[in-house]
């Protein structure tokens, strides 16, 4: 890596904000020998294309000797911030692959089979006479081949070991605060009928009442890793396999893997990662085998792949506690903090709390913020808003109180099946709509009048019911727990203020995010911190369903039929600046709101 080729390698016509600065202060920590950089920078800091300048500095294959790595990967968890990196002209030079199952065949009879499902991997020994025209090798040889290839980090880490994507000379990781959780998701192994093909054919042992629940499981991993193996080659025998027999083979494969995984790092006395297993129900029943702190998983999978790394994100929020999360060493972390530029009466916050959303307090809270949201439509009825609603449960209930207020009209909800379609519907209307979401706290751009105001409605607080966040717990680790709340809050309230010269409101319903300030208060970066000093409860309309809809045609009553256009947008309704700051909150709400789900990343993990 050439440290002195970063800035030069920035890809837009000119520097905005602290964009020149921040990639001094990464230059200067790559030139003082740091093997890593954690790049704070807050929403609208531009990360992509600071991104894209770090990658430029990789090392050539002119420069290299044979055996050194060169060009560099960009990666993000974030499937949408793939998409905003393929569809940005600035950066063209990120060559971005994705998986099999994205692509579609082009063989005359293929059309719709996705390429993980075409005759090429269905039939043995089959050759595609087109498969250079094939977009699925198109894409990745040419990502292969060029400088810098973009992928998903479940892509990235999937092809570790890969001939195709080897070791580079730079690793850019983009979103990076959840580092730690992605890998701890992809680790896992789920053990269901759904996703062990061969569960009728083994018998499920009671592993939760064993002497040692986790050796007993080890000791089923190996068996059921053979049986899968097996059936496995079976169907790998086949000259012609359907769609149905590809999928099943691909999954006993990629089980079998998963399992030795699970099995060789219990059993390495070196490995510093701390497995669970859940199994709720007992004998026959699905077990789920979780890790913590998988360093040595991200070490295969992320560290062994390149010479350097540049992580960014808005949320990073203490160095020294994600790098022990990931595997990293501290004293070769350099962290560059990148300043706000939005200005602070752009991106207010507001005090709005209506009670704790805890779910022994939710019967009482929930009306509270259905009227709140009422007056909040009132208070914004012509432009477009988002409501945070942290579970399908707090969803629900919630749409349920507003179609009875009738305002139903003005709202839009989603499902787990069409939460994507559902938001680019949303995003594509000039209604002003308010979107009910479920998990959708990150990688949401909202900028302008896509949404000028959102509703937090619960401190997302993980699931204590969580093995994984329960055995941290039982060893103390409370700061984690309000840290990965906070960060998530800290994300949330990026999503509708996305430039120096747009603007947002972000109004906080549930009184736990009060204390949850109060308790993090110290991993707070000190632009988010002036936005929670400089909090207010503002003056809002009176409870009014007619009002909540005056930025429409409609009337209260229960939403039937099609849409039509508002009557015109008026720019911002900024809430009102005046009274003091009520705190109702009188102590922590870190308890279990019973949603099954109320995991972390649900809803993420099909992205």
């Amino acid at each position: 890596m050439d440290p002195d080729r970063i800035l030069p390698s920035f890809p837009a016509p000119s520097f905005r904000g602290n964009q020149r600065e921040a990639l001094s202060a990464i230059r200067d920590a790559f030139a003082t020998g740091n093997d890593a950089v954690l790049v704070r920078a807050p929403t609208g800091s531009g990360k992509s294309l600071l991104a894209s300048a770090v990658a430029g500095a990789a090392r050539t294959p002119e420069e290299a000797n044979p055996a050194e790595a060169t060009g560099a990967y960009y990666t993000t968890p974030q499937v949408s911030q793939l998409d905003d990196v393929a569809e940005d002209d600035l950066l063209s030079d990120l060559n971005v692959i994705r998986g099999k199952s994205n692509y579609t065949c082009i063989l005359p009879d293929e059309t719709t089979t996705p390429v993980d499902r075409a005759p090429c991997a269905r039939e043995s020994g089959y050759d595609c006479s087109i498969q250079h025209r094939c977009p699925y090798y198109a894409d990745r040889a040419i990502a292969s081949n060029r400088a810098v290839a973009a992928m998903t980090l479940a892509y990235f880490m999937q092809t570790a070991g890969s001939e195709v994507f080897g070791k580079r000379d730079v690793v850019v990781i983009d979103e990076a605060h959840g580092l730690s959780e992605w890998a701890e998701m992809y680790a896992t192994v789920d053990l269901r009928p759904r996703t062990v093909p061969v569960w009728d054919d083994v018998g499920v042992p009671d592993v939760a009442d064993a002497d040692d629940p986790l050796d007993r499981t080890a000791r089923f991993a190996e068996t059921l890793a053979g049986v899968c193996e097996r059936a496995a080659e079976d169907l790998a025998a086949s000259q012609e396999l359907t769609a149905a027999e590809a999928a099943r083979r691909d999954r006993l494969q990629d089980l079998r893997s998963e399992l030795k995984w699970f099995v060789s790092d219990y059993r390495d006395p070196t490995s510093t990662t701390t497995w669970v297993v859940d199994q709720p129900d007992g004998e026959g029943t699905p077990i789920t085998i979780k890790p913590i702190d998988p360093s040595r998983y991200l070490h295969h999978t992320v560290w062994d792949r390149g010479n350097k790394f540049a992580l960014l994100s808005a949320t990073i929020l203490d160095k020294d506690a994600f790098c022990r999360g990931v595997g990293l060493d501290p004293s070769n972390v350099a962290l560059v903090d990148v300043p706000h530029t939005f200005p602070l009466e752009h991106r207010p916050l507001y005090d709005v709390t209506q009670g704790k959303m805890t779910y022994e307090h939710r019967d009482e809270t929930v009306p509270k913020v259905a009227r709140l949201l009422v007056r909040l439509m009132a208070h914004h009825p012509d432009e477009k808003g988002i409501v945070h609603c942290h579970s399908y449960a707090i969803q629900e209930r919630l749409a349920e109180r507003l179609e009875n207020f009738g305002v139903s009209a003005r709202i839009r909800t989603h499902d787990r099946e069409n939460r994507d379609a559902a938001l680019e519907e949303w995003k594509a209307t000039d209604d002003p709509d308010v979107f009910c979401s479920v998990k959708m706290e990150e990688a949401l751009d909202l900028r302008d009048d896509l949404a000028r105001w959102q509703v937090l409605c619960k401190a997302p607080y993980l699931n204590t019911s969580d093995s994984r966040v329960a055995q941290r717990l039982e060893e103390g680790q409370w700061a984690w727990y309000y840290r990965v709340a906070l960060r998530t809050v800290i994300q949330a309230a990026g999503r509708v203020v996305r430039a120096p010269d747009d603007h947002g409101a972000t109004y906080l319903a549930d009184s736990s995010l009060l204390d949850l300030f109060d308790r993090a208060r110290t991993d707070m970066p000190d632009w988010f911190a002036d936005a929670v000093d400089g909090m207010t409860r503002p003056t809002l309309p009176e409870f009014d369903p007619a009002a909540a809809l005056a930025g429409t045609d409609a009337t209260p009553g229960p939403r039937t039929g099609g849409r039509t256009a508002s009557t015109g947008r008026s720019g911002s309704q900024s809430a009102g600046r005046t009274g003091s700051r009520s705190r109702t909150a009188s102590g922590a709400s870190g308890t279990d709101d019973g949603d099954d789900d109320d995991h972390p990343l649900s809803d993420v993990w099909g992205g």
